[in-house]
């Protein structure tokens, strides 16, 4: 073992399962490693569950539904801030184990947990926001629109952001009085375990909160095809949430899926090029290019494009790529060693289509980082419009450049995607800003903004890249049944 890999190691931590309040083992006695992308190593271990593991927490969740639907929504949001400072007083903690089993940079696991906290917190003031209607009705009624928690909800949590999505999915179902069974991704589980043993600490009833470790084939489908679990939240690729939505629509079961996505950033001619250069690196190449919101694909305009890439080719150069607990360093490894694969097949088709390579297109050559999963953030110019990079969604460092000459041209390109997750436009130009708003086919657009999420609004796809909407109020209309009841004052009537 190196003396850089030493230096980076902890001892690795051995979780249980959470279910109805308490740690367990799963029913079949095995467990599963956890290995850290940076060096390979094993960083933890957790309980390889099974369908009836699944169960027991589904049963345990089911039970607890009658008294926390039950609880006043004020006061689910009391528990929900409790739980939020709970997780802000281990935060170093939380974010050391984020990076261990992720990859990513300590900076960004720091900032993952506390968008973390920030979401339990927005879903927590809200509590005393719920509320139903109340709506005149001729001869002598009036109705009442009434909200109803759902029932058991199953969380599907992916590996490149496991704390901040679970946190989008298990904040306002809890808020809107469900119990949920938190399913994280078999290689990212750790960090997830432990946020919620800290929920439970903080005050959560038993069974409010439970988690289940193992394959999705199993543990997953459990909660997919179990008919006490009544809503499902999804984050992940386009292909399994078509699974996920074959799979609820046996049951009719509610459905949330934030799924895959190719975003364009659009750079107009008056742009403010400084801004939009950082806004592109930073956009591309946080967590290593695995962000469903990343920007995948950058269209300038003619005139200002040979300046905008020798800006942007300069910004990359000085990425640095490096185990993510070692200070100073930008760019972790990609998370597995498939992933990382994929990636060089879809650069190196684009090359082989005519593609040119600005920088990057292959491993880091340094001795210290040949143990883990590590990638060159790449540049890409003269991209075929029919390659890869072009077409799918490129999980990792990796940007292709389009010229265009006008922003009918760069909206026409940027909607041809089967994706429709983000996107962005830098102009000085108010009306163009309207414009591009307004045409491009996506749920989320950013005007001469960085690619940041807000609490505050709701996100969500168009197209393949999702149903419904998390963050903002529109996220707990769908943990919420909407009931309506109509009274009549004269009986006679």
């Amino acid at each position: 073992m190196s003396g850089a890999s030493q230096a980076y190691r902890i001892s690795a931590v051995n979780f249980g399962m959470w279910i109805d309040g308490r740690e367990v083992e799963s029913e079949s006695g095995e467990t599963t490693f956890i290995k850290n992308p940076a060096t390979r190593e094993q960083v933890g271990t957790v309980p390889l569950g099974t369908r009836r593991d699944a169960e027991r927490a589904i049963e345990a969740a089911h039970k607890a539904f009658a008294t926390w639907s039950t609880t006043a929504a004020s006061k689910r949001g009391e528990l929900l801030y409790d739980c939020a400072g709970i997780i802000l007083r281990h935060q170093e903690e939380l974010a050391r184990l984020l990076t261990l089993e992720q990859g990513k940079p300590l900076r960004e696991s720091t900032l993952e947990i506390e968008r973390f906290v920030h979401t339990l917190r927005y879903y927590a003031g809200k509590g005393k926001e719920i509320r139903g209607g109340h709506v005149p009705l001729a001869q002598g009624r009036y109705g009442l629109i009434v909200k109803r928690p759902i029932g058991v909800c199953g969380a599907i949590v992916p590996w490149n952001f496991p704390v901040s999505l679970m946190g989008n999915k298990i904040a306002p179902a809890l808020l809107a009085g469900n119990t949920v069974v938190v399913k994280p991704a078999a290689t990212t589980p750790l960090t997830d375990i432990r946020c919620i043993q800290l929920m439970n600490q903080a005050g959560l009833p038993p069974g409010v909160l439970n988690v289940v470790t193992g394959p999705g084939g199993v543990v997953g489908q459990e909660i997919l095809e179990n008919p006490k679990v009544r809503k499902i939240g999804f984050t992940g690729a386009t292909s399994t949430g078509r699974k996920v939505m074959e799979a609820a629509a046996q049951q009719i079961k509610r459905i949330t899926l934030e799924l895959g996505g190719s975003d364009p950033m659009i750079v107009c001619d008056d742009a403010d090029l400084e801004k939009a250069v950082s806004a592109a690196s930073v956009g591309r190449f946080f967590n290593c290019g695995q962000a469903c919101l990343a920007i995948k694909r950058l269209y300038l305009f003619e005139s200002i494009a040979d300046e905008f890439i020798e800006n942007l080719l300069a910004k990359v150069k000085k990425l640095t790529v490096g185990n993510g607990l070692q200070k100073g360093t930008l760019i972790g490894p990609l998370h597995t060693e498939q992933q990382r694969q994929e990636v060089e097949e879809q650069v190196a088709e684009a090359v082989h289509r005519g593609a040119k390579v600005l920088h990057g297109g292959k491993r880091p050559e340094a001795a210290d980082l040949q143990s883990g999963y590590f990638f060159v953030p790449t540049l890409l110019i003269n991209v075929d419009e029919d390659a890869r990079v072009s077409r799918e969604e490129v999980f990792g460092p990796a940007l292709p450049i389009f010229r265009v000459n006008d922003l009918d041209e760069a909206i026409a390109k940027a909607n041809q995607s089967i994706y429709g997750l983000g996107s962005s436009v830098w102009t000085r130009d108010l009306n163009r800003a309207a414009k591009a708003a307004e045409q491009l086919e996506a749920g989320y657009t950013w005007i001469n903004s960085p690619q940041i999420i807000y609490d505050e609004l709701p996100f969500g796809g168009f197209k393949q890249s999702g149903l419904g909407k998390e963050h903002g109020s529109e996220a707990l209309d769908h943990y919420m049944e909407t009931k309506s009841i109509v009274i009549a004052t004269d009986p006679t009537l």
